[in-house]
C-alpha cells in the first residue's frame, strides 16, 4: 500500500467516525433531553439540552485531539483516556438512566447501542490511526532511504561526469588553441583582404555619390521646371473657372431679370383689363389678387377688377400677408 491509499483509508476512517459521533450526539441530544426535563424545575426546563450537550462537546474535544495527536505520532497520557472513558460512560448512564428507572432492559439494551458504538469507535479510531501513522512513518522513512539511494547513485554519476569533462575540457582546450592560431592567421589574411575591399568600395562610393550628385541636381532641376509648369495651368485654370463662374451668374441674372419683365408685364395686364363685367373664375380672381397684391391696389380695387366681393379679396389678401394662415371662407359677390 502506498502513501496515497494511506491517506484515503485514513480520510475514509475520519469521515466514518464524525459521522458516528455526528449521529450519537443527536441522538443523545434528543433521548437525555426529556429525561433532564423530567428532573429539573418546570420554570428551568428550557435549560433541558444543555447538559448532552456539553456532554456531547467533551466527546468532539477528545476525537478530535486524538485524531491530532495519532497525526503527529504523540500521546495526551493518562487524562485524555481518563477523559474519553469518562464521558463514553456518560453518555451511556445519561442515554439508560430513564430506561433503568423504569427498569426496562429492553430500552436500556436499545440506548446502550449508540454510547457504546460512540466509545468503542473512539477507541478503535484512535487505535486505527495510530497504526496508519506509523504506516505513513515507515513509508516515509522507506521513501527517505531509497530518495538518498538515489541522491547517492546522482552524485557518483556526477563526480564520474566531472572527471570525464575535466579531460573533455583539457582536450578542447587543446585544440582551442591550435584553431585560435588558424584563426588568427586566417583572421590576418581577412583582414588584409577587407582593407583592400574598403579601398576599392571607398573609391566606388566617391564614384557613385558624384554621380547621385549630378542625377540629384538635375532631378532638382525638372521639380522646379514641373512646379512652374504646374502653377501656370493651375493659374490658367483658375482664370478659366472664375470666367466660367461669371458667365453663369451673368446668365443667371438675365434669367431672373427676364422672369421678372415677364411677371410684370402679365401682372399688368390683368391689372390693366378694367372692370369686370361679373364675376370671374376663381383661378384667374385669384391670379388677379395676386398682381393687385403686388402691386399694392387697394382691396376695393382689386374687387372691382376681379367681380368678386370685397369680403373674398380681403381673405385673399391675408392668406398673401400670412402664407401659414389657413384660407378664408370665401364671400359671395
Amino acid at each position: 500500500m502506498n502513501a496515497v491509499q494511506t491517506r484515503s483509508a485514513e480520510k475514509a476512517l475520519s469521515v466514518g467516525t464524525w459521522l458516528i459521533v455526528s449521529g450519537a450526539m443527536l441522538y443523545s441530544v434528543l433521548t437525555v433531553t426529556p429525561l433532564m426535563a423530567k428532573h429539573t424545575a418546570p420554570e428551568w426546563a428550557w435549560t433541558a439540552p444543555i447538559l448532552p450537550l456539553v456532554v456531547d462537546a467533551a466527546v468532539v474535544i477528545v476525537v478530535k485531539l486524538d485524531d491530532v495527536l495519532a497525526r503527529l505520532g504523540g500521546h495526551g497520557g493518562r487524562w485524555p483516556v481518563v477523559l474519553r472513558w469518562m464521558t463514553g460512560l456518560m453518555t451511556l448512564a445519561l442515554n439508560t438512566a430513564d430506561s433503568a428507572l423504569k427498569k426496562d432492559l429492553v430500552g436500556m439494551s436499545v440506548h446502550a447501542v449508540a454510547p457504546l458504538l460512540l466509545i468503542v469507535t473512539a477507541e478503535t479510531g484512535l487505535a486505527y490511526r495510530r497504526a496508519i501513522a506509523r504506516a505513513l512513518s515507515r513509508l516515509e522513512d522507506e521513501q527517505r532511504a531509497e530518495r538518498e539511494r538515489r541522491e547517492q547513485k546522482a552524485r557518483e554519476r556526477a563526480e564520474q561526469a566531472r572527471a570525464e569533462a575535466q579531460a573533455e575540457r583539457e582536450h578542447a582546450e587543446q585544440m582551442a588553441r591550435e584553431q585560435r592560431e588558424h584563426e588568427e592567421r586566417l583572421a590576418r589574411e581577412q583582414a588584409e583582404r577587407e582593407e583592400r575591399q574598403l579601398r576599392e568600395e571607398r573609391e566606388a562610393r566617391e564614384r557613385a555619390e558624384a554621380a547621385e550628385r549630378e542625377a540629384r541636381e538635375r532631378r532638382e532641376r525638372e521639380r522646379e521646371q514641373n512646379e512652374r509648369d504646374a502653377r501656370e495651368r493651375e493659374r490658367q485654370a483658375r482664370e478659366r473657372t472664375e470666367a466660367e463662374r461669371r458667365e453663369r451668374a451673368a446668365a443667371i441674372e438675365r434669367e431672373r431679370r427676364e422672369r421678372a419683365e415677364r411677371a410684370e408685364r402679365e401682372r399688368a395686364a390683368l391689372l390693366n383689363r378694367g372692370p369686370a363685367d361679373g364675376k370671374l373664375p376663381e383661378d384667374e380672381a385669384r391670379k388677379i389678387v395676386a398682381a393687385a397684391f403686388g402691386a399694392g391696389l387697394p382691396v376695393r380695387q382689386t374687387a372691382e377688377l376681379c367681380g368678386w366681393s370685397v369680403g373674398w379679396v380681403s381673405t385673399r389678401y391675408a392668406e398673401h400677408r400670412d402664407p401659414n394662415a389657413g384660407p378664408g371662407l370665401a364671400v359671395a359677390s
